[in-house]
């Protein structure tokens, strides 16, 4: 049976992503605006990247943004209302750099590959990579990964305090 919530977990999820977006985006740009970030092999152009992961419908939101150099931000990143920051290390900033430029991250965003949201209460994570591209997952069984995208998903979890503690 479907809770009468889960009708609006959709809209409100895709809301919540749009607003952290958005607000992810302003951040890197003021950063970036005045002080170049720091060169890395990646080329004079990386990409940042955000992640939001939420557990249901009612749980608090956490927040990773990593900058193109490597620096990264979160907020209640690992569930416990504490917010941090630090620094990937230079072969973790390569890498990622090289998973964002990987031109099949397009085939495995949210609308290339029209998806929908499958479970209730189930961790949610999704990755906005600038400019617009939504790759979305959850951990429901049997739900495909993206391939690199959950690679992305896997190096910030695990370099960073990105995962739920509670």
């Amino acid at each position: 049976m479907v809770r009468p919530s889960s009708s609006r977990l959709l809209p409100f999820s895709a809301g919540l992503v749009l607003a952290i977006a958005l607000t992810g985006c302003s951040v890197f740009r003021a950063e970036g605006g005045t002080t170049p970030a720091p060169s890395t092999s990646t080329g004079p152009a990386g990409k940042p990247v955000s992640l939001v992961q939420k557990v249901g419908a009612d749980g608090p939101a956490r927040t990773l943004e990593v900058d193109p150099a490597g620096r990264w931000q979160c907020k209640d990143c690992a569930g416990d209302g504490v917010d941090s920051t630090g620094q990937l290390n230079p072969e973790q900033t390569q890498r990622l750099q090289r998973m964002l430029a990987d031109p099949a991250l397009a085939k495995e965003t949210d609308e290339a590959r029209q998806y929908k949201q499958g479970c209730i209460d189930a961790l949610t994570s999704s990755l906005l990579i600038p400019p617009g591209l939504t790759i979305t997952t959850q951990d429901c069984p049997g739900e495909p990964k993206p391939a690199v995208a959950y690679q992305v998903l896997l190096l910030l979890t695990q370099a960073t305090p990105a995962e739920d503690k509670s």
